[in-house]
């Protein structure tokens, strides 16, 4: 599968225009941007990726955890981590710590397999850069 994607991937990458080199037609631009594979849009974005980034390598993190880590505001994260779970790739569980609310985040086995594939998507991406 890794193999396919990396074909798909690099026939994309033929499609860049190149100093000596003509640009496909687009019916050949159609064709391989039809077989290409969808970067996940949820996991795409920057905080969304830092997220799942850091919950990947961490069995939990809490909101603070992730804040610091991530240098960003409460809002921010609030609105990204509520779109991971909204997809159902994380999972948020809250309880207290004495009289302070906590709130953790753990990455689902859903949201681990869509990053790997993520990741897998990416890995091809630069494969084929590179080849060319």
């Amino acid at each position: 599968m890794a193999r396919t994607a990396m074909a798909r991937t690099a026939d994309a990458a033929t499609l860049k225009a190149r100093p000596g080199k003509p640009l496909h037609t687009s019916n050949e631009q159609e064709a391989a941007a039809n077989t290409l594979p969808d970067l996940d849009r949820i996991i795409h974005e920057r905080m969304r990726l830092g997220i799942v980034s850091a919950l990947a390598v961490n069995e939990s993190l809490t909101f603070n955890e992730l804040k610091r880590l991530l240098q960003t505001t409460d809002g921010n994260l609030s609105v990204h981590a509520r779109r991971l779970e909204e997809a159902e790739y994380v999972e948020c569980t809250k309880s207290f710590e004495g009289r302070m609310p906590k709130t953790e985040y753990r990455l689902t086995p859903a949201g681990r397999e869509a990053f790997e594939k993520y990741l897998n998507h990416m890995e091809a991406l630069i494969h084929a850069m590179r080849e060319h």
